[in-house]
Formats: structure tokens, sequence, C-alpha cells
């Protein structure tokens, strides 16, 4: 079986007739093309991006069976580092997943990293860690970069915290960002898999993080107990002003309402000033996010150690 990110199927019909539908795609013969793969796929069962590709296809020109394509790409590879699930999910009219696939994220950054900073800041105009950063204090003791990436945001937290730590879940990442040397430790964390903290921070910052998490419930409760008493939690989301709490956008990024928001933090001992601001740029149009300044003012609820600790809704 081919492993998830193996473009070759492993068998030379197979990959010449995927490329060969390559060039139907190109063009402009979809449904040829998506015969072809189909065909290659009967040469070659197991290969995941094949899989992937047809599904891609089949979706991006209205032809059948997309979802089953996607759904085999997904039995073949449960952990879904290419990110099947969510390609299923927008496909329903209602989509219902409400977070990431960790491998999915995991393997878009270490592919992302070395390109990481140009094309966010020269390309896309990021702007989220300046949104946070001219919200924030003028110093903090113990800081936390919550998906710190190649430390964007740190370069802003440095000047303000006496010790700041990154955490990502991606090693290249991580690599990008040790070597600015802004970050006094970094360590590789899934943030939707966190233990309960043994220590506490006087600020924890996420910037554009939560696109890529979804639901907040757990992540805001387990700031709240790992922030000290009056604690900032900065963040920003995309905006969605929509009735639903979250949604999942054609970006495949998540944007979250502001009620959702609201209500969320202050259940969690939050208080919170929310403010709008253009976060960076998308195939040309401006994306309006969130940009969030809460307080921890009240201790956090702290529930039986069956895995509720950490959520607040």
């Amino acid at each position: 079986m081919s492993s998830p990110l193996q473009f070759s199927s492993g068998d030379l019909i197979a990959d010449r007739r995927a490329d060969y539908a390559e060039g139907l795609l190109a063009a402009g013969e979809a449904e040829a093309a998506a015969d072809l793969y189909a065909q290659a796929l009967e040469v070659a069962p197991g290969w995941v991006a094949g899989w992937y590709r047809l599904g891609e296809i089949r979706a991006a020109h209205r032809l059948p069976g997309a979802a089953e394509a996607f759904a085999e790409a997904l039995r073949l590879d449960p952990a879904d580092v290419m990110g099947a699930a969510l390609q299923i999910d927008l496909m329903r009219s209602h989509p219902a997943a409400e977070t990431m696939p960790s491998a999915f994220v995991e393997t878009l950054f270490d592919q992302y990293a070395a390109h990481f900073d140009h094309a966010l800041v020269e390309t896309l105009d990021y702007r989220a860690p300046e949104l946070l950063g001219a919200g924030l204090g003028a110093q903090y003791g113990r800081a936390l970069d919550l998906g710190c990436g190649t430390g964007l945001m740190g370069a802003v937290l440095r000047p303000r915290a006496a010790d700041l730590e990154g955490w990502d879940i991606s090693a290249e990442m991580l690599r990008e960002a040790g070597a600015k040397g802004l970050y006094d430790r970094l360590e590789k964390r899934d943030l939707g898999a966190l233990p309960l903290p043994g220590t506490e921070w006087d600020l924890i910052t996420a910037a554009d993080v939560f696109a890529y998490l979804g639901a907040l419930e757990q992540i805001t409760g387990w700031v709240a107990l790992a922030l000290a008493p009056g604690g900032r939690f900065a963040f920003t989301t995309e905006a969605h002003d929509g009735p639903e709490p979250l949604i999942l956008r054609e970006s495949r990024r998540y944007a979250h309402s502001e009620p959702y928001l609201r209500d969320l933090l202050a259940a969690a001992g939050f208080e919170a000033r929310i403010a709008r601001g253009v976060i960076r740029m998308d195939r040309g149009a401006p994306i309006m996010g969130f940009v969030v300044q809460a307080e921890r003012v009240t201790p956090p609820l702290r529930r039986q150690s069956d895995g509720e600790d950490m959520a607040f809704a």
C-alpha cells in the first residue's frame, strides 16, 4: 500500500494513466480525466493520493462519486493526512465536523514551513501578530505562544516577555522558529490533545491558529486552567456573521461567530474585548477576523477528571 503522501502509486501503469488524466484535465476533459484516474485505481487500489485526487476532480467538476472517492481515501488512511474528511464535510448541506484531523494539519504545515513567512507576510499581508500586539501590555512574566509556527507572533512577544515558550504541531515550523532565536523553549504539541497544565502563564496567545482547530471549548478551558489570575488570553479567529457558532469554509479553515466567542469566554471566567480587523488577504480579498483580548477574572471551574476538566460548554 502506498503511503498517504506518496503521489506516485508505486505502479508504472497506474502512474502513466494518472499522468494522462492530468493532461486531459488541463485540456478541459474533466470527465475523461476522472475515468482514467478510476482506471489507474483499479490497478493500484491502495493509492490514497489517487483516491483523493479523483475526489477533487469529481467535486470540482460536479461529477458523481466524489464523496465515495474521498471516503475511500479516508478508509485507507484513517489518520487522514490529506484531509479527506474535511472534503466530505464540505459536500454536505450542513457540515458537521467541528475539528480538523491532526495529521492533516501537521502535514500541511510541515510542507508549508520553508515558504511560510514569505507567503504570509509578502503575499497575503498577514496582520494577526500586529493586531494582537497592539492590544497587549508592555511586560509579562511567562508567555506561551500556541501554534507558534515560524515565530511571527514570537517576534512581537519577545520584547514583552521575560520567558517565552512556543508550541506547534509541526516539527518543520518549529525548526524555522528555532532558527530565529526568539523563544526560550519550543515544544511539539497537538493543541487538540493537551494534558492538564502543570504550570501557569501570564500571557497565552494564538495568532491565526483557531482556523485550524475548529470548536474552541476544550482549548479555552485549558487556557483558563493554565493562566495565572489576571492573566491574558489573546487570539484571532476568522469572523463568521451567520447564526452558526462556527463554520468550515471552502478554504478548509474554520470561522467563528462573535456570540459564540463571547459566551464561551464568559463561561470560562474571562472578561473579553473583541474587535474586528483584516487579518490577511486571500485570493485578493480581505479576510475579516476577530481580535480577542481576554482577561481571566474568575477562577476556572474544575470538574472531575473524566475529560470535562477543560470544557466549559
